[in-house]
């Protein structure tokens, strides 16, 4: 109850500066994102940037984006997207007065607004495909109040577009979003575009090695499991890395991508001197897919992109039927991944020395979600908002 008086207050406090500043004409060249996440805002603002210098571009991002945001204050604002008096008006005024709005999450704010006609608001989700569910399919929103529900179909109707990288994707957000087929840009998603730059993966490999020799000359397995936040006070690691480091060390070694929040609580690389590299907080995740030779994961969106480099992947979910219960995934899981599943660190080691992957899976889940993956996705996405903009800046001037 109390929760719920506290997101009203915001959302009605949101609500009265959204209102005002939409009193205020909108800005025909600028351009306002709204992330958590970081990775396609900034794949998408370079592109706008060469191709519309004079673009005005805003970012209201959350505190953990602000570092990777940070190199581009010089050209575009940036500003902290939290709940203070300030910001929440702040924010306001930049998104009502933008004519293009991006966002790369779901944000409760959207479900109190509404943007002007001639504005659009671009869903820039942060994964290129799922495996667990989202949106109006998750799980746990049978346990919300029916107040909640409705603020989650409110924030979807205001979704203008969505940019999907396959048409597998695109079904899934109608249902999870309860969008229509004219709701979607089929442009790919930008920070795909790495995966087919030489030059940038050429710079990327030489760095990271020069960072740590000792990823180099050695096949290099990543583990990136989902977050889990109901563990976050009891986190323990769930491979055995005792067994690992007997069986592997000689010539892997071993990357652990875990949430940030975890890396404090763990203190592996002194233990396997050599061998395990904790790499939660360190380079972007997709920086690092370009020297993994074999990915372990569970039910993380990394190996949509991940496949785009046509390596081994290895799932394990080891608390499979609790996670079912918990979030529900998308099908049975055993259709939604390609390679083998294990539930343990000895079966793991042994699909690892003895190969068994089946590659042809692997590209067949890459064309079946990489379909608008080509290496032009930022290109295609802006110039679609930067043609949408001028075409909307015609009909107001012969209106």
């Amino acid at each position: 109850m109390v929760k719920e008086i506290a997101i009203w207050l915001y959302l009605f406090y949101f609500k009265l500066q959204f209102g005002f500043f939409k009193l205020f004409p909108l800005r025909k060249d600028k351009v306002t994102f709204v992330v958590s996440f970081g990775d396609n805002s900034v794949f998408l603002y370079e592109e706008l940037k060469k191709m519309q210098p004079d673009s005005s571009i805003v970012f209201l991002a959350k505190k953990n984006a602000i570092p990777k945001l940070n190199p581009y204050k010089s050209d575009a604002k940036l500003i902290t997207f939290d709940n203070s008096i300030i910001s929440i008006a702040r924010s306001a005024y930049h998104l009502a007065t933008a004519k293009v709005v991006l966002v790369d999450n779901y944000f409760g704010f959207l479900s109190a607004i509404k943007f002007k006609d001639e504005a659009e608001c671009i869903q820039l989700w942060h994964a290129a495909g799922a495996i667990k569910t989202f949106g109006l399919k998750d799980e746990s929103i049978t346990y919300r109040s029916r107040q909640a529900r409705k603020r989650f179909l409110n924030v979807y109707k205001n979704f203008h577009k969505v940019v999907v990288g396959s048409d597998t994707m695109a079904d899934i957000f109608k249902e999870a979003f309860q969008l229509s087929s004219s709701n979607f840009l089929r442009t790919g998603v930008p920070r795909t575009d790495l995966f087919f730059d030489e030059k940038q993966i050429r710079g990327i490999k030489e760095k990271l090695y020069r960072e740590n020799n000792a990823l180099k000359g050695k096949k290099v397995i990543l583990y990136a499991p989902t977050y889990r936040d109901h563990l976050l006070n009891r986190f323990k690691l769930p491979l055995d890395l005792d067994l690992m480091y007997r069986e592997l060390g000689d010539d892997h070694v071993l990357l652990i991508r875990s949430h940030p929040v975890l890396a404090h609580k763990m203190d592996i690389e002194s233990r396997y001197p050599g061998f395990v590299y904790d790499y939660s907080s360190r380079w972007d995740v997709n920086e690092i897919l370009l020297i993994t030779d074999i990915l372990i994961s569970d039910y993380s969106s990394i190996p949509y992109e991940f496949s785009l480099l046509n390596r081994p992947m290895i799932f394990y979910p080891y608390d499979l039927e609790e996670y079912c219960k918990s979030r529900g995934l998308w099908d049975n899981y055993e259709n939604l991944v390609p390679g083998p599943i294990v539930f343990d660190s000895y079966e793991l080691i042994k699909v690892i020395k003895e190969k068994g992957y089946d590659m042809n899976k692997v590209q067949q889940f890459s064309a079946k979600w990489n379909q608008y993956h080509s290496g032009h996705s930022s290109r295609l996405l802006a110039e679609y908002i930067l043609d949408a903009e001028r075409e909307r800046n015609v009909n107001a001037g012969g209106s």
